[in-house]
């Protein structure tokens, strides 16, 4: 293949491809070669990062204006938050979860889209503000931690099959008391059974969950606001109800009643778990779903303009 950057994301696709198959063993055979696995995605994210910076160096603007780039800047940030999220927990579960999302958006970026999508091409003039690298950037480093996040919920759905565990203490996990079951005291009453312990691993994932998704959030939050200033200064209107505009908003209400849920009602487990869920459909409608259309102010640098 004569374009690196192409090599290079065709790479990164193997070494994801490699990945995948062995975090599912790692969890079937108790962590055997999560070590691997965790390599294998810090040398694809390396390769992503070449990826994006000889992209840069070449059409000489930031690498994201086009869905090509901007899906392997997605598993770029995608990885980079899976191998934060192994660092504070190892385990082959959260590799897993998490693999299948960076994969899938590499292989996409690949082999799904049209040659003259992944070519580098000049910014269209709505591009060529200092805001691209603010507002883009920020949005999709967004989606990927919420990403991450739901899939960890998805997890802890997956896990959490049949069991009574509930986390007793903070909505981030950090306590080391757990409901085990309603029991009958010796004096013939009725009350909660506690005991210490550390956390299991569907409450594990539970707390990472969150937080990942605290962080996306906040993220999200920031990005809307910047697009906000940026549009005001592009054309004129804060918000113009732009169907990208509408969907980033719905996304970002999902998301801010899944924190709602646990800091003020302390959902946990299963429950939030649903709610971060809906909002991993809600990105993707809003990512990929809403340019299927080809309307809007966003619309330029996807499918039906290629």
């Amino acid at each position: 293949m004569s374009d690196p950057v192409l090599a290079l994301g065709l790479g990164a696709f193997a070494l994801l491809l490699v990945a995948l198959p062995l975090s599912f063993w790692s969890v079937s055979s108790g962590g055997q070669g999560s070590r691997v696995v965790r390599l294998l995605v810090a040398a694809a994210n390396l390769a992503l990062t070449a990826q994006l910076v000889l992209r840069w160096w070449q059409s000489g603007h930031f690498p994201i204006s086009n869905l090509y780039e901007s899906l392997c800047f997605l598993a770029w940030a995608s990885t980079l938050t899976q191998l934060l999220v192994e660092r504070s927990y190892p385990s082959p579960v959260v590799a897993a979860a998490a693999t299948p999302m960076a994969l899938g958006g590499v292989a996409f970026a690949s082999f799904a889209l049209p040659d003259q999508l992944q070519q580098a091409a000049p910014l269209v003039p709505a591009l060529r503000s200092s805001w691209l690298v603010m507002h883009v950037s920020v949005i999709m480093v967004s989606y990927a931690a919420l990403l991450v996040g739901s899939l960890l919920s998805l997890a802890v759905l997956v896990t959490d099959r049949g069991q009574q565990l509930e986390l007793r203490s903070s909505s981030i996990g950090s306590g080391g008391f757990r409901q085990a079951e309603l029991a009958a005291v010796a004096t013939g009453g009725s009350g909660f059974n506690f005991s210490s312990g550390s956390l299991s691993l569907s409450e594990q994932l539970d707390s990472l969950s969150y937080r990942t998704i605290t962080v996306g959030f906040l993220l999200l939050s920031v990005g809307i606001v910047s697009g906000a200033v940026w549009a005001n200064e592009a054309w004129g209107s804060w918000w113009s109800w732009d169907p990208k505009e509408t969907w980033a908003l719905i996304c970002w209400l999902v998301y801010a009643a899944y924190l709602h849920t646990r800091l003020s009602r302390g959902w946990q487990g299963r429950r939030p778990a649903l709610v971060a869920v809906a909002g991993f459909v809600v990105i993707c409608v809003c990512y990929i779903g809403v340019n299927l259309l080809g309307i809007g102010l966003h619309s330029y640098g996807w499918f039906l303009s290629a």
